[in-house]
């Protein structure tokens, strides 16, 4: 009898109903008790930075190492769905949705600004000099690069495996069931692990709204003289909910798509000029030099698991605890749109292509940061969220690259907010694929307003802090459902090998 009420309890939607709280919550505590909200974030913050850093560095290498097994294990051939199964979209479509959804606003940001940010202050190296620039570009490109992606790629096979092949929803608490059951997946330890998977989900969109915003209205106040200010500020994210609410409500098949090929266009016509303006002797230096840090820190250094100090906090801690709140949201979606591809095809798609790109074009865009004069350089880096319009006046189209990228910043925010606002949506509906637009509309509006009360607390640092704080409990919970989709390939290997002796007998038998 009891069973049976929690049963009716739990088809009481207590994940919409949990995100709804939880925003409520955040909103009160931003508004009104705005000091005691910052500082309760900065503790928690320094607790983890303190005694939980190694957890992320940890993490990220497992999901590597599974990425890396994966393409060469004996399950690599395995269709994401049945065994006759097609890709639903086409590979340029396909690149295009999964590269905008993950890291597009990052990449625009950061572009410029990060690797030189670590040539003027470098760790343990003097600034400016040969051995800074190879620590520039060997951050940068382990930041945004392979390892990186991995995040992404095994979370989002896993799901995409539960849900096309094994006709399971497409929810992180589905991929429980190899290793609770069914019963306890869809019940309240399952409605809880979802409630967590809101929660990264909503952290990682935070962060990424807050630096399109901040980059948007400082270009604008860099190339027009629009103030920065706080009502510019909520007009930029007004605009953006309208219109990435539109291309949500609209489906992936229309709105998402169309969206995010027009990115890829604004985006490979930046890189293009970029190129043009910037010595290629240099890119290919900066990229050899980058490669070879990458290669040697993956061997030696493991993804800095073994090393501590507030440099790594600030940047490689953040960036993972980042990637990891954006798993949940990217996963799901790049999972949903990748039915009908064996397990190789998905983790070279999703893991070397974009990796491989984001490192081209940390290269690019680095290396016009670091041939700009010292004295540039030096003033763009006081403040990241304009590093990269101050670096394109130094050179001939630099107007037209500022331009384009402020395009690029609103395309990239439109396509990172529908596509998450889309996942939430499906994640609230208890994994449907179809979910009504009112849903899409109050979630979206939700991720807006907590972005901005973020912002206008604490800034870029707030938004950082969140994230990585949202990111440890649903890293681990990460984990611990990929053992779930490991146990499940060996499982069904097992049963596939079972039916074929079992044929083979009743044949010799006949």
């Amino acid at each position: 009898m009891k069973k049976i009420k929690d049963r009716k309890f739990l088809k009481f939607n207590i994940v919409y109903i949990s995100a709804l709280l939880f925003s409520l919550i955040i909103f009160i505590l931003g508004v009104f008790f705005t000091d005691t909200f910052k500082s309760s974030v900065n503790r928690i913050y320094t607790e983890i930075m303190n005694k939980f850093s190694w957890v992320y560095y940890l993490l990220m290498l497992i999901f590597m190492f599974i990425c890396i097994w994966a393409i060469f294990s004996k399950f690599k051939n395995i269709k994401l769905g049945e065994d006759d199964s097609k890709p639903e979209f086409s590979n340029i479509s396909w690149f295009s949705m999964l590269f905008s959804a993950g890291i597009g606003i990052g990449l625009v940001f950061w572009g410029v600004a990060e690797p030189l940010t670590h040539y003027n202050n470098p760790l343990n190296v003097e600034p400016l000099s040969n051995a800074a620039r190879e620590f520039a570009m060997t951050k940068s490109m382990l930041h945004i690069g392979v390892s990186a992606w991995a995040c992404y790629g095994v979370l989002a096979l896993a799901l995409a495996y539960i849900h096309f092949r094994k006709k399971k929803p497409i929810l992180i608490s589905s991929l429980l069931i190899p290793l609770v059951g069914e019963e306890k997946a869809t019940g309240l330890l399952g409605k809880v692990i979802d409630i967590f998977t809101v929660f990264a989900t909503m952290a990682g969109i935070i962060t990424s709204l807050g630096m399109g915003t901040l980059q948007v209205n400082s270009g604008l106040n860099y190339l027009f003289n629009i103030p920065e200010s706080k009502s510019i500020q909520i007009c930029i994210v007004v605009v953006i909910t309208i219109l990435f609410l539109i291309s949500a409500c609209s489906g992936v098949k229309k709105g998402i798509k169309f969206i995010s090929n027009t990115n890829m266009f604004l985006a490979a016509l930046l890189f293009l000029l970029a190129v043009l303006v910037s010595p290629l002797g240099d890119i290919i230096s900066n990229t050899l030099i980058g490669l070879k840090g990458y290669a040697i820190e993956l061997l030696t250094k493991n993804n800095n698991i073994f090393v501590k100090g507030d440099w790594y906090n600030k940047w490689t801690l953040f960036y993972w605890g980042w990637w990891i709140a954006w798993a949940p949201s990217v996963a799901i979606f790049i999972a949903r749109i990748s039915k009908g591809r064996t397990i190789k095809e998905f983790i070279i798609g999703v893991l070397i292509i974009p990796g491989a790109a984001c490192m081209t074009w940390m290269t690019v865009f680095g290396t016009l940061g670091l041939n700009a004069p010292i004295e540039i350089g030096k003033i763009a880096i006081q403040k990241v969220e304009t590093a990269m319009f101050v670096v394109f006046q130094q050179y001939p189209l630099g107007f037209l690259m500022s331009l384009i990228a402020i395009i690029l910043l609103f395309t990239f925010f439109i396509t990172s907010a529908d596509s998450a606002t889309y996942v939430l949506s499906m994640i609230v509906s208890n994994g449907k694929t179809e979910v009504k637009n009112s849903k899409k509309i109050i979630l979206g509006i939700i991720q807006s307003v907590l972005t901005l009360i973020l912002l206008f607390v604490g800034g870029l640092e707030m938004v950082q802090n969140a994230s990585i704080i949202m990111a440890l409990p649903f890293g681990i919970i990460m984990a611990i459902c990929i053992m779930g989709f490991v146990k499940s390939l060996i499982k069904e290997k097992v049963e596939k090998k079972i039916k074929i002796t079992n044929k083979n007998n009743i044949s010799d038998i006949i």
